[in-house]
């Protein structure tokens, strides 16, 4: 489940210590059981084994409920503190988290990883100073604002400090 890729049953027996065809005999089994193969009832989820490894699925007869669901969470409205964060990334990038949050003066983790989530910011690079990951706006954005490029972005006023007055904060 914590895979973003299929796993090769190899990997998974050198996890366990287990034989490879142990390994097999098992997902095999538990493939059949979260169908509903054994007797048990069928779950929402599939695990099924592809050309690159196993992986765990949205079962077939709930696809489409998950596939509205994730769309549905695609389309959902930016919180405030989000879109905060989100201004301070387009109007500074590349910025630093740690930048970011001491612009905004609050943690910015969750909302980082909101906006990743939804493919408004990318990780561009490190910093070579610090190795800290430097965020940016991606073109998902530009094209979710209507702008060509970051030089459509309306001017900002001196509201956010210079990045020389928040350096050392990672």
């Amino acid at each position: 489940m914590v895979a973003d890729a299929p796993v090769p049953e190899e990997r998974l027996a050198a996890a366990l210590g287990l034989p490879q065809a142990e390994v097999r005999d098992l997902l095999d089994e538990l493939s059949d059981e979260y169908r509903g193969d054994l007797g048990g009832r069928p779950r929402g989820f599939e695990l099924r084994r592809g050309a690159e490894g196993w992986r765990i699925y949205s079962s077939i007869a709930h696809g489409d409920v998950v596939g509205r669901f994730v769309l549905d969470g695609q389309t959902a409205k930016l919180s405030q503190a989000a879109l905060e964060t989100l201004a301070v990334i387009a109007y500074r990038q590349p910025v630093t988290r740690g930048q970011v949050s001491a612009v905004r003066g609050v943690n910015v983790d969750g909302v980082v990883r909101t906006l990743l989530t939804r493919g408004l910011i990318a990780e561009i690079e490190q910093d070579p100073a610090t190795g800290a990951v430097l965020f940016g706006t991606t073109g998902y954005f530009l094209e979710r604002m209507g702008y060509d490029s970051l030089d459509e972005l309306p001017p900002l006023a001196p509201h956010l400090p210079d990045l020389d007055t928040l350096e050392g904060l990672d």
